[in-house]
């Protein structure tokens, strides 16, 4: 009998490879999510310099103009969602029943299929890039990240594997959406209301509510595509009575949605961040969580600010650049509020302030220059230039990378046990500081000087400008190298954490971004 239960006993405790596939604990799993994520960061990051390597010079050095467009087209895809939406989901996975007091994620056994859908979905996106390499096949999807119509239709068998490696990404951000909406609405603590969670759990539930609402019409568009492609129907083509633009509107209404769903989780996690450093409560709770709901509702209706170029009536145009205007107010209030939590406290700068107060600096600048490109009139000269390039970048890097970084910076003390290396934080922090800026504010100045974007090869008179972003890319590569160093070293071990890791911090990281107690803004907290 005894022999039975302990055969019974292994059975449900795997041990080896058995127990990260079978897994169901929310740890596990957020922690597979968070390693997918920093690998496809590296992939995406190699193609990146692969491009930055190119244009270093003008002229054709390295690549032929196919392979080029299948670097730019990968290394889009693979850093929204391979790396951006996993890290995100990892720290939702690893996170959210520990603020809300629930013992595990509601949906375990989905929360496991969820991810175990993602690298079979990153092979069938890189797979046809690596056999074009050996001469089979040809190639990667060779469209742009954007994948427009007709172009998407025509293009080579990597476009179909692009197709199904998106459902795949689809399907496990559906699920992961669906978990966290069931863990928080049903799981959360006696006594938690929604008016009293944490803001990182808001921000995971709008992410979540965004991410079902716009996934299926993807889902629905690169199908249409596909149906296009093999089976003679004319969704997309102009000759046979379909619509290119079509396209474009499916396209958008996802992607538009898509920077929010990369932005909100981060805005719930920083503030965690900012009040333990600033020794003192999260200023304007409900203020934030009205700015990330409005967020939420209006992500939705401003989708063709993409589309100024496209041919749209002057209607349409004066609609979607209002609506767009109207979304900077509830971002200028996360901003305020933020900047407020900061005024007037005991700060003091380890490394995941760094990278809190450095997404706030330079998403600042992107959403800056966003209102610039949400002009109408003034849209058609910067849209197919660098000047967007840069634009895109300072509203996601420090989004996805800066953001989730000091996240990761400053929870792994709490889930390593170990202290980081506070030095060798301190140095990714300024050397991919120096590197971004570095890479992408030449980018503004050619962009706006008349630089065009997808091309490989550019007039003399951008080369200086292009060799300091080259110059600049690379050293924003080898920032992460520290990063991965750190995190590795922190895992394997390193000093002990204490039950308060940070120094001086008041514990009220817990409890802050929840509302704080009555007059707590007029009374500074004491630090112990």
């Amino acid at each position: 009998m005894s022999h039975e239960m302990t055969l019974d006993a292994h059975a449900h405790h795997p041990s080896g490879i058995r127990r990260w596939i079978e897994t169901t604990n929310h740890k596990d799993i957020g922690a597979m999510y968070l390693i997918f994520g920093l690998t496809m960061l590296m992939t995406g990051g190699a193609m990146a310099l692969a491009i930055r390597a190119e244009l270093f010079q003008p002229g054709l050095q390295l690549m032929q103009p196919e392979f080029y467009n299948q670097l730019i087209t990968l290394h889009g895809l693979i850093m929204v969602f391979g790396f951006a939406m996993p890290v995100a989901t990892g720290l939702a996975n690893y996170m959210l029943p520990m603020v809300l007091g629930a013992p595990d994620m509601a949906l375990p056994r989905l929360n496991n299929w969820g991810f175990w859908i993602l690298p079979p979905a990153a092979v069938m996106l890189v797979l046809p890039f690596v056999l074009g390499i050996f001469g089979i096949g040809s190639g990667a999807v060779d469209t742009g990240w954007t994948m427009y119509a007709p172009l998407s239709i025509q293009s080579g068998w990597g476009m179909d594997f692009a197709i199904f490696a998106v459902h795949m990404l689809g399907v496990s951000s559906i699920l992961g959406s669906i978990n966290v909406i069931v863990t928080i609405l049903n799981m959360r603590a006696p006594g938690m209301t929604l008016m009293k969670m944490p803001l990182f759990a808001h921000g995971f539930l709008v992410t979540a509510i965004l991410l079902i609402t716009i996934m299926p019409v993807l889902a629905g568009g690169v199908t249409m595509v596909l149906l296009d492609r093999h089976f003679g129907t004319h969704f997309f083509n102009a000759a046979g009575g379909g619509d290119p633009v079509l396209w474009q509107h499916i396209f958008w209404f996802m992607g538009h949605p898509e920077v929010y769903v990369l932005l909100l989780p981060i805005a719930g996690a920083v503030p965690h961040v900012i009040s333990a450093f600033s020794r003192k409560p999260s200023y304007g709770y409900k203020a934030q969580v009205y700015a990330m709901w409005a967020i939420g509702v209006l992500a939705v209706v401003v989708w063709a600010h993409h589309m100024f170029t496209s041919g749209m009536s002057t209607g349409a145009q004066l609609y979607f650049m209002y609506s767009t205007m109207l979304i900077s107010l509830p971002l200028a209030v996360l901003f305020f509020c933020w900047i407020a939590t900061l005024w007037r406290g005991s700060l003091s700068f380890e490394t995941p302030m760094l990278f809190a107060v450095g997404f706030i600096v330079l998403f600042g600048w992107g959403g800056l220059t966003g209102l610039v490109l949400a002009d109408a009139a003034a849209d058609p000269q910067y849209h197919n230039g660098y000047f967007l390039v840069a634009h895109f970048h300072y509203a996601l890097y420090p989004t996805t990378a800066l953001g989730s970084m000091a996240a990761i910076y400053y929870w792994l003390p709490k889930w390593t046990g170990h202290m980081i290396d506070e030095r060798l934080g301190r140095l990714h922090f300024w050397i991919a500081i120096v590197g971004f800026n570095l890479t992408f504010i030449p980018q503004f100045l050619v962009g706006l000087a008349g630089m065009p974007r997808r091309i490989p090869d550019y007039p003399l008179i951008f080369a200086q400008w292009n060799m300091l972003s080259s110059i600049g890319a690379f050293v924003l590569g080898f920032s992460h190298l520290i990063f991965l160093y750190n995190v590795v070293k922190c895992v394997r071990g390193g000093k002990k954490a204490e039950s308060r890791a940070w120094e001086g911090a008041t514990g009220l990281e817990w409890t802050l971004p929840s509302p704080a107690p009555y007059h707590s803004f007029q009374v500074q907290p004491v630090i112990e």
